[in-house]
């Protein structure tokens, strides 16, 4: 996975992107805005927005996005407040990870009816005056190098959910994530016949799924410990 760091200027910020430019041959199982399901990916776009974001056309400005990065045919798409420019990349045998983590509101996955989300309180721009919140989100993109039966595919989401739990908490958090947390697992196309056997299973046991696992826990573990240390030191501006 090459994946390339690109600018933009957009609600009076300079906005970092994420861009894999993948081609053809793979196929992504995804929660994202732009390209979800399962389905042929060219690209994966990971684009950071103002922390004020307020648009309600996000698929739309995913696809203006898309066209401006020159980026052609199916491909998925997905949106953070988080610092794109602080992404964290792990690989494990053949298996590479991107994860962006951005944690203002950790979340358990359960919670009570009818219980405010704080997630969708408005935030303030990184910079901004006080009393500025830090922006979070967790979006993962994973990589793998054979093909993933659909329920491989399926399977490789949980197993790369389970394991950024895992990260979670052990970096100190006590959450599953957060509640816009998406994640994009794409896989090479082919069969048998090319030389590429097809993978049923992505299990944290199979191994391929133990692969993923170890990656996504890498990068989001590292990330989330990255996240920490950008809260310690933005209060210790805000102290001074």
């Amino acid at each position: 996975m090459n994946l390339e760091t690109v600018w933009r200027e957009e609600d009076g910020a300079r906005l970092a992107a994420t861009v894999w430019r993948a081609g053809d041959g793979y196929r992504a199982v995804s929660s994202a805005p732009l390209g979800g399901g399962i389905g042929p990916a060219r690209w994966v776009l990971n684009a950071q927005v103002a922390g004020r974001y307020s648009r309600t056309d996000p698929v739309a400005h995913l696809r203006e996005l898309a066209a401006a990065f020159g980026l052609e045919g199916p491909g998925v798409g997905m949106l953070t407040a988080a610092s794109v420019s602080r992404t964290v990349r792990r690989d494990d045998g053949g298996v590479r990870v991107s994860a962006t983590v951005g944690l203002r509101v950790p979340t358990w996955a359960s919670a009570p009816a009818g219980r405010p989300d704080p997630e969708l309180a408005p935030i303030d721009l990184d910079g901004a005056s006080p009393p500025a919140r830090a922006p979070g989100t967790v979006n993962i993109v994973v990589a793998v190098p054979v093909p993933l039966s659909d329920a491989a595919l399926v399977n490789a989401v949980i197993t790369a959910t389970e394991a950024k739990t895992q990260a979670l908490l052990e970096a100190g958090y006590s959450c599953t994530g957060t509640a816009s947390d998406a994640v994009c697992v794409a896989a090479r196309t082919g069969a048998a016949a090319d030389g590429a056997e097809v993978e049923v299973f992505a299990g944290p046991r199979s191994v391929w799924g133990a692969r993923i696992a170890r990656a996504v826990h890498a990068a989001v573990h590292a990330g989330a410990l990255d996240y920490s240390a950008y809260l310690e030191a933005r209060n210790r501006r805000g102290q001074a």
